[in-house]
């Protein structure tokens, strides 16, 4: 067994020599660390904090350092996925010391005012949001506003994520009127980036019909998840159709925190569907099958034939859903066979 050496002079829990810098000296933070990202990315770690052998030629010196770069900035993907898919999965304690060591070694990498810390800015201002610190989240959102203030040309993506988490924090704090402009912002943002059709612009009406449920405006609110409900569904059957014309067994479309996000987006608009006044079985048979297709191609088989088998049902008795039906059909078939 080795020994991790660390700044704050503990003895961890790894079975590898890493130098690093503990989130707290506090037992319980060093396990929580070790268990948010500090056993993934300790033995990268290791090869960074190598130093080049003494005595080396300056081309070779060259060379590690060109590598040393390269293994930092995976470093920093690492940190930046694996904050998000604690984020997906609300987790918020966990995302703490993976967005702590994404912003750290962002930092180290491109400086203390880069246009690049600010998605560990908000992923720490998320964290702080679910973990019901608004004013540690607020911190982080005014580091991100004063870095994209200080970047000309910020790009459409950097502001829409900023105004959708700029929009969490309003809405966690009460501050409805103003959630909802940054919404509109994000929305538009993400428009112009993505389109306004788009699964990304999509997220922003989702944010704002949540705000218009809790100003008691349901009828807007089903406006809203409408819309994100047909953008989801295009987008999902033309994953699958070009699966279908193609012949091939469907590769991963989304990562881990991708699918989850969207399987709680879904499946919360589907349980608004189902307890409205006037349910709408033709939305409710859409969403089903949407989740269905989206478990497929997260090759998750038991969930899409699951949520297959309840499109299935809800279709029945709809007139003019030919093409859906034949959808539906064709998905079970496709997740029966994986699962025998």
């Amino acid at each position: 067994m080795y020994l991790c050496v660390c700044v704050c002079v503990c003895v961890c829990v790894c079975v590898c020599v890493c130098v690093c810098v503990c989130v707290c000296s506090n037992s319980d933070h060093q396990h929580a660390d070790w268990a948010s990202i500090h056993e993934k990315v300790c033995p990268l770690l290791v090869s960074i904090h190598t130093p080049a052998p003494f005595g080396t030629l300056e081309s070779d010196r060259e060379h590690h350092h060109k590598e040393t770069l390269k293994k930092q900035k995976h470093l920093v993907e690492m940190a930046h996925l694996e904050s998000q898919r604690w984020v997906s999965k609300k987790r918020f304690q966990d995302v703490l010391p993976a967005a702590l060591l994404f912003l750290r070694w962002a930092m180290r990498l491109y400086g203390s005012c880069a246009v690049e810390l600010v998605p560990a800015y908000l992923l720490l201002a998320q964290a702080n949001i679910g973990l019901g610190s608004l004013s540690q989240a607020h911190e982080y959102l005014s580091k991100a506003e004063w870095t994209v203030m200080k970047t000309p040309g910020c790009s459409h993506t950097v502001l829409h994520q900023l105004h959708r988490t700029l929009g969490r924090l309003h809405a966690a704090m009460g501050k409805y009127t103003s959630a909802l402009t940054h919404f509109a912002n994000d929305v538009y943002y993400a428009s112009e980036m993505f389109g306004l059709g788009s699964t990304v612009t999509s997220g922003g009406y989702f944010l704002m019909a949540d705000v218009f449920l809790k100003q008691n405006k349901p009828d807007i609110a089903h406006s809203l998840y409408t819309e994100v409900a047909n953008s989801w569904h295009t987008h999902l059957c033309k994953l699958m159709d070009g699966i279908s014309q193609s012949g091939t067994h469907p590769e991963k479309c989304f990562d881990e925190a991708q699918c989850v996000e969207a399987d709680q987006m879904l499946g919360c608009i589907l349980e608004f569907e189902e307890q409205c006044v006037k349910p709408r079985p033709d939305l409710s048979a859409m969403l089903a099958h949407s989740l269905a297709m989206l478990w497929l191609l997260c090759n998750n088989y038991t969930k899409a034939l699951e949520y297959g088998k309840k499109a299935e049902v809800l279709i029945q008795g709809l007139s003019e859903q030919n093409r859906l039906r034949e959808s539906i059909h064709n998905l079970l078939q496709h997740a029966g066979k994986q699962l025998e």
